[in-house]
């Protein structure tokens, strides 16, 4: 039972309130600095009320940046990420939880460690797999003296390379196994009464059941996917086709001239621009995004 306290509520509420206000304070500067001309922009201190020059600065900020083609980009690896961590993550725990096999716990604690090798740390072998993704294949082959010829399979700069090596993901593994571990064993043991395999219990139960998780899941790993920087930067060279919304990001800042001073208005108006497609699914997906990750009448 909670109990309530009148004290501890209006505490509670005014730390809400003001750690909303700190949170939605950079996004006011950002619109308001979006707003104004290159000159009022500059001025210290800036104004805190919005001009009058936003939509001019959004749209200059949209033919400068050509978002027209790396907003798509972006929403391609975002989707394709997304829903390539889910689907791994969903079969993964499926294979963990359901069937038994020797090692899975092994297994299951190995995927789990990873939480703890970000990108960042890992990013040079997986940028060696990517640049040729059959080598670690004929290696294994060279070693048994067995000459089969695989070809190279070069991932880099292409829509793959931003996509498969970023679909594997400990937390959805885990989120999933957790919420498979709750499913009762009676639901299980019907489905197998009713002549369902694997395959159709996993399609026609358990993913309707875990859509919440779905969404969860979704929600977090689109944001994420969305806002990747360094993995794009790396392996992208052929920026004319390939560049994402974050990469660019870095082109708009500088002045049309070597030496002249950022144009902030435009660079907030394109910062506007990327921000607007997490936000959006953010919103959209958020009381399924808070069901999954605290529901209990799963």
């Amino acid at each position: 039972m909670v109990e309530r306290n009148p004290i501890l509520d209006t505490f509670t509420h005014a730390l809400l309130i003001i750690s909303l206000i700190a949170l939605l304070i950079p996004f006011w500067i950002v619109f308001v600095a979006a707003s104004h001309d290159f000159h009022t922009v500059n001025q210290v201190p800036m104004p805190l009320w919005p001009g009058s020059h936003f939509f001019e600065n959004i749209s200059t900020a949209w033919v400068q940046g050509n978002f027209s083609r790396v907003m798509l980009n972006s929403m391609i690896v975002a989707v394709g990420v997304t829903g390539g961590k889910i689907l791994i993550a969903s079969l993964s725990a499926f294979s963990i939880v359901y069937f038994n096999y020797r090692l899975r716990t092994l297994m299951f604690w190995l995927i789990f460690i990873t939480l703890m090798l970000p990108l960042e740390v890992r990013i040079v072998p997986t940028y060696a797999v990517a640049a040729d993704v059959l080598r670690p294949y004929r290696e294994i082959l060279n070693l048994f003296g067995l000459s089969i010829g695989l070809p190279e399979w070069n991932m880099l700069n292409s829509y793959s390379g931003l996509i498969l090596p970023l679909i594997a993901t400990a937390t959805g593994t885990f989120l999933y196994r957790q919420f498979f571990l709750t499913v009762p064993d009676e639901l299980t043991e019907a489905a197998k009464m009713d002549g369902s395999g694997p395959i159709r219990f996993f399609l026609e139960v358990l993913l309707p059941l875990s859509k919440t998780n779905m969404a969860a899941l979704a929600t977090i790993m689109f944001v994420w996917s969305w806002n990747q920087y360094l993995w794009p930067l790396l392996i992208i060279t052929d920026q004319a086709h390939y560049a994402t919304a974050t990469m660019q990001l870095q082109k708009v800042v500088p002045g049309p001239v070597f030496g002249d001073p950022p144009i902030w208005n435009i660079a907030m108006a394109s910062n506007l621009i990327v921000l607007t497609p997490p936000v959006l699914v953010t919103i959209l997906l958020q009381r399924w995004f808070v069901r999954g990750l605290i529901s209990t009448d799963k």
